[in-house]
């Protein structure tokens, strides 16, 4: 296979390019230069957003497959995919479960709405990531047509490379110890995807003959907060004390679910049922596999610790995690602690 990714040097491309690699595939590489290409490729510069900045993909060349992890405004995907509708068989592009319209119920599948978009919004327009996210899809839908497109709807992932921030936190604070607010409830279902996995099929749809929309994330309960934590806490070795919270009381202090506690949202609310429960049949039924959480929270770890414990952040992604002191507060509330708020 020869196979064309648009990135390729960070958290998700850089797992498919290492993922190709490991198959014996011709792998060539188009990003900014801002990070080192992986060993073994072939690398081409150019911006997406600057005039001419696609002139390295001009010409000749011809690719099985390309991916594409693009994540601002469509206008990128769209001048890519034109110029390469005749040069590569199949655009697998990966898109998100945000592109549905909110709030999508529980169960959600690849036929619910999704929100209005164009694949023509420029940078600065009003769209947010959502809208950007399903231009994309609709970009490569009008260049690729539906049967060579692939629209891999990413929910959470994690791993290693992750440069949101969301594991790499919770592995810092359970390394840190003592006592650490876990919110609760500890059965709560999660669901999320090791990048390695989401590579994995990625590659698979990139050699394939299916087209469409997946919901890309495991099922809803391969993993809980209580596993999730409870590994991190292992795998560190800090003595991490997980005091199990309600969440009303979570939510009473003013913590926002999601960011401040990464990956937890309470049950029950819009959020979860869009963040944790899709239904993935049909990406299971074309060779989905999910590893257990247990060793993605080991391999981020060792990956974390080669770095000093200090991830790689995009810098238009926000803050995670609780302050230390409003994590205090709260724990000194449920402990039932005089003079804090029960």
């Amino acid at each position: 296979m020869r196979l064309l990714v648009l990135g390729g040097t960070e958290f998700v491309g850089r797992a498919v390019v290492e993922g190709a690699l490991g198959r014996g595939w011709e792998v060539t590489v188009f990003h900014r230069g801002r990070h080192e290409a992986p060993d073994g490729v072939k690398a081409l510069h150019g911006d997406r957003t600057a005039e001419g900045g696609l002139a390295a993909l001009e010409g000749d060349g011809k690719w099985d497959a390309v991916v594409d992890t693009w994540s601002g405004a469509p206008g990128a995907v769209r001048d890519t995919a034109r110029l390469l509708r005749d040069r590569v068989g199949r655009y697998v592009y990966v898109s998100s479960c945000s592109v549905y319209a909110w709030a999508p119920p529980a169960g959600y599948t690849e036929d619910a709405p999704v929100v209005a978009a164009s694949p023509d919004a420029g940078e600065g327009g009003e769209g947010g990531y959502a809208e950007d996210k399903r231009g994309g899809e609709l970009a490569v839908l009008d260049a690729f047509g539906p049967e060579r497109s692939v629209l891999a709807r990413a929910g959470l992932i994690i791993g290693r490379y992750e440069n949101v921030g969301r594991l790499p936190w919770w592995l810092n604070r359970t390394a840190r110890g003592g006592p650490v607010l876990a919110p609760g409830p500890r059965d709560l279902p999660l669901q999320c995807i090791d990048v390695r996995d989401l590579a994995n099929w990625l590659l698979h749809a990139a050699e394939g003959d299916f087209g469409g929309p997946y919901n890309l994330i495991s099922p809803s309960g391969h993993a809980t907060m209580g596993t999730l934590l409870e590994a991190c806490a292992a795998v560190t070795g800090g003595g991490a004390d997980l005091r199990w919270t309600d969440p009303d009381l979570i939510l009473t202090h003013g913590i926002e679910p999601w960011t401040q506690l990464p990956v937890w949202v309470p049950p029950g609310s819009d959020l979860h049922d869009a963040l944790h429960s899709a239904d993935v049949s049909r990406a299971l039924a074309t060779g989905l596999r999910c590893r257990p959480v247990e060793e993605t929270v080991a391999d981020a770890w060792a990956w974390l610790r080669s770095l000093g414990g200090v991830a790689p952040l995009r810098p238009d992604r926000a803050g995670k995690g609780v302050d230390p002191e409003v994590e205090a507060r709260v724990l000194a509330a449920r402990d039932g602690v005089p003079g804090t708020t029960p």
